[in-house]
């Protein structure tokens, strides 16, 4: 059970304290308006000039139709105004605009007293934890802005954590055990990101962590690059690269270098304040313009990189070998080492060789200068080689000091060339300690190096090795660790890494890695600030959480759980709230901080129906009814402060005014009547294509129609397949079908009915007892003889005339196959629907030769001695009067 719980002010079961501070005042909310006394200062103030009073607005959204009348009348008014109290906002906007949507904006409002009255104080939502108010204030209701939670406190000193969700309008009746009179706001962020935030990032209303300077990702959970620790601090002062991270010590690592050599386009030497690059001896311009990075005459560059001067008597050299490639005047190359030029011994006029030590003056030999060991001259700048102390320098025998290095040079004695040699390329300056003549160039030591190189062990180098560490005093000098310390940083004895498989920790050896740590190469890392204990460096590493984010999940530690849920400290988990509870600090009904249902209030922790006063209900988002906020006296009861009257509080708006204000509006934009004439032209063309394709079907139905009337569409058949076949197999254009003509019996038919409308029925079988001709409609023509000279396949499907010649025909000798047929090309006989009469004898006739006809007609009736069946006829001439048949006996 929560023990830190809000209180109420003492004075608010104090009644008639409470009414006395009332005062007359009409409160609405979206649809209806009580009038009655209150000292409620949520909301808004809404006034108009004219207005009979003004309207104290309840959170919630009002439109150009919201009822009663009076508030209708009033936000419609040009002249209405608002007044809004600490925390609201219409919008983005303080002025009155309709749709009002009055809300509060992200935070946190608290009231003095129940119901939300007194003077408020709203905390918005913080940016950064820097910004989060913790200090302690007196409170007997908050309100609290949607999807924001705010984890509160009774006082400073707690440390218990209330978790709220809901406004609640009197912290009285919260659970069991409230009775403190003050909170302290400990967290406040919103619920809109997903996932949620780290400790350090703060969530914004519009879903996005924002976070502090020095933190980077989407949660804020790591530092940025030269940023460490669990505040992300920046590195120190003249620190290029340091110990970073959440889980680093900031220790540096890589001092700032000031002017390299590079800021100036230099190789082996010094930049200048004024940006130009002094070269370390030996060194010079390179042809490619980079100062000092070629070797300078009378030097060569050595395989390790560094420039040495070439032999005594040399002017140039190889580099690499140090081969003589030029030697002085009166000088010889040395053919057993061709590294040195040998100088000419000195003899006199009469051929008498000096010794060393003296040269000839042409008829004797004279001494050199005591600085000299061999010269050509009385001078000491005469010197070949430099007597013992002595060194050759630019012409000349200069001594060194105890570090061997040369007088007025940085240049260091060498006692094997009995001259001044350089130093490293990456030295500035260097000796050879406790220099005598029987020192070598190899107990060189650097002790001043370029910038950006570091000096260990008497070398410049560009990192301190891993048992040593920058001295922080120079950042140039690599001092060694304790012998305690593996890797150090800082100083000798913060260790990195311990020697003796102990753990660094805060720089010291230990054998463990204490609490809120975990090991990792040799050294107790530091866990993420969202963790009391974890197995690695990230957030999402935790293995247990602090007491401020106490919520372990998927490895993190979140500070709450969801809305409808509360944390259980005996099982450290997320248990769901009772059904009844919107948000809850335990389990059970009686533990509900906010009701789920808008139909009952909180009463000492649980949720309760009721009923409110009249007409009223409970106010959406505020957990009250609106009569608890309004007193209003009964009619019989006598007020030293009596009401007044004003109409329209109770009274709908009516439905012309409700239409009059919908149907006033703005002018259209010009953009706005280009989108509806585009609109409409839009519409038309689409119902001009419906219209035309409706049109074309119907057509398209009309012509199929008719044309299987007419029987124009037949079907191919494989006489069309084949003409296809020869046409794409000879390369020819696509033929069109013929039109069809009448067929054959059709056209008899017709002549059969002119006939008999001028002669009278005839004696022929009618057409109609033929049988059916083929599929194709077409008759006959195997064996007939005008077969011969009818079209061809292709005329007849596509109606062009015969390409070849026509065949020729038969002569034909009888003059009776001469006389055309009237009604057909042949004389078979068909079925008939009644049998034709037997034929009448003609003496005339029988004295003619037969017919072909007649012979295959007397032939089928000698044959059958039955009479024949339906359909079978004898074929008889006999006068028609004026037929043209050929089987009529003409006389």
């Amino acid at each position: 059970m929560i023990l830190s719980l809000l209180a109420v002010i003492p004075f608010v079961f104090c009644g008639a304290s409470v009414v006395a501070q009332q005062t007359a005042a009409v409160v609405c909310v979206a649809g209806q308006c009580l009038q009655g006394f209150t000292n409620i200062t949520t909301g808004a103030t809404l006034s108009a000039s004219g207005s009979p009073t003004s309207l104290r607005l309840l959170p919630g959204q009002y439109t150009s139709s919201t009822n009663p009348q009076l508030l209708h009348a009033i936000l419609t008014s040009s002249s209405a105004s608002l007044s809004l109290s600490p925390g609201f906002a219409n919008g983005n906007s303080t002025s009155l605009s309709l749709p009002l949507n009055l809300a509060l904006e992200p935070g946190i409002a608290t009231y003095p007293a129940a119901n939300y009255s007194g003077s408020s104080t709203f905390t918005n939502l913080p940016t950064s934890n820097a910004s989060r108010d913790s200090t302690s204030t007196a409170a007997g209701s908050v309100m609290l802005s949607s999807n924001v939670w705010a984890a509160v406190s009774a006082g400073s000193s707690s440390t218990d954590r209330l978790i709220i969700w809901d406004s609640i309008a009197d912290l009285s009746q919260l659970p069991t055990g409230s009775s403190l009179s003050s909170i302290s706001i400990l967290d406040m962020q919103s619920a809109a990101c997903s996932p949620p935030c780290s400790g350090a990032g703060i969530c914004s209303a519009s879903g996005t962590c924002t976070c502090p300077q020095g933190f980077t990702g989407s949660s804020c959970e790591s530092c940025a690059t030269g940023f460490f620790g669990p505040d992300c601090q920046a590195c120190p002062a003249g620190c290029t690269s340091c110990d970073d991270g959440i889980s680093g010590s900031g220790r540096c690592l890589v001092a700032t270098v000031s002017n390299p050599p590079s800021s100036c386009n230099c190789l082996n030497g010094v930049c200048g304040s004024n940006g130009q690059c002094t070269c370390n001896s030996g060194w010079t311009t390179a042809t490619n313009g980079t100062a000092c990075a070629k070797c300078a005459d009378g030097f060569f560059l050595t395989s390790d990189g560094n420039c040495q001067a070439c032999q005594l008597g040399c002017t140039q050299c190889a580099d690499s070998t140090g081969d003589c490639i030029a030697c002085k005047t009166n000088f010889s190359l040395n053919a057993n080492d061709r590294t040195k030029c040998i100088a000419q011994q000195s003899t006199t006029s009469t051929g008498t060789v000096c010794p060393d030590g003296s040269f000839s003056n042409g008829t004797a030999c004279t001494p050199c200068s005591p600085l000299c060991s061999t010269c050509s001259g009385a001078t000491s700048s005469d010197c070949i080689i430099c007597g013992a102390g002595q060194y050759s320098l630019n012409g000349n025998c200069v001594s060194a000091d105890g570090n061997g290095v040369c007088q007025g040079s940085t240049l260091i004695a060498d006692n094997n060339k009995h001259e001044c040699d350089s130093c490293p390329a990456k030295c500035t300056s260097c000796k050879i300690p406790n220099f005598n003549v029987a020192s070598t160039v190899n107990q060189l030591q650097c002790t001043g190096c370029l910038p950006g190189f570091v000096l260990s062990g008497g070398q410049c180098i560009e990192s301190c090795p891993s048992d040593t560490f920058l001295d922080p005093k120079d950042n140039v000098t690599c001092t060694a660790c304790d012998s305690s310390c593996s890797t150090c940083a800082g100083s000798s004895t913060f260790c990195l890494t311990c020697a003796n498989n102990q753990l660094a920790s805060g720089g010291k050896c230990v054998s463990s890695c204490p609490s809120n740590t975990f090991s990792s190469s040799g050294a107790c890392i530091t866990c993420h600030p969202d963790c009391a204990s974890c197995s690695g460096s990230a957030f999402n590493q935790c293995s247990s959480c602090p007491s401020d984010r106490p919520v372990l999940t998927n490895g993190r530690c979140l500070p709450t759980c969801s809305k409808n849920q509360f944390f259980d400290k005996t099982s450290s988990s997320c248990q769901s709230c009772d059904s009844s509870c919107s948000s809850c600090s335990g389990a059970g009904p009686s533990n509900c901080l906010a009701c789920s249902s808008s139909s009952q209030v909180l009463r000492g922790g649980t949720c309760t129906s009721t009923t409110c006063t009249g007409s009223s209900s409970v106010v959406a988002g505020l957990g009250v009814c609106l009569s608890d906020l309004v007193e209003v006296p009964p009619p019989s009861s006598t007020q030293s402060t009596p009401l007044p009257t004003f109409s329209g509080i109770d009274s709908p708006v009516p439905s012309s005014s409700t239409s009059t204000s919908k149907t006033i509006g703005r002018p259209l934009a010009w953009w706005e009547i280009l989108l509806m004439a585009l609109g409409c032209a839009f519409i038309f063309v689409v119902f001009l294509m419906l219209w035309r394709g409706h049109a074309r079907k119907r057509r398209a139905k009309a012509t199929a129609m008719f044309a299987t009337a007419k029987r124009i569409d037949r079907p191919g058949g494989w006489r069309w397949r084949l003409l296809r076949f020869g046409e794409k197999l000879f390369g020819h254009n696509r033929s069109r079908r013929a039109p069809t003509p009448d067929a054959p019996p059709m056209q008899m038919e017709k002549l059969r009915a002119v006939e008999e409308a001028r002669r009278g029925p005839s004696p022929l079988p009618s057409l109609h007892d033929y049988p059916a001709r083929p599929a194709d409609n077409r008759p006959n023509h195997r064996f007939s003889a005008t077969s011969l000279s009818n079209d061809s396949l292709y005329s007849h499907l596509t109606g062009l005339p015969r390409a070849g010649p026509q065949p020729r025909q038969p002569v034909r000798n009888n003059a009776r196959d001469l006389l055309p047929s009237r009604f057909s090309d042949a004389t078979s006989s068909h079925a008939s629907p009644q049998p034709s009469p037997p034929p009448v004898p003609n003496l005339l006739e029988a004295s003619r030769p037969l017919t072909p006809a007649q012979e295959y007609a007397r032939l089928v009736g000698q044959t059958s001695g039955q009479p024949e069946p339906r359909g079978g006829y004898w074929i008889q001439p006999m006068d028609t009067g004026g037929s043209r048949n050929p089987f009529v006996n003409r006389v």
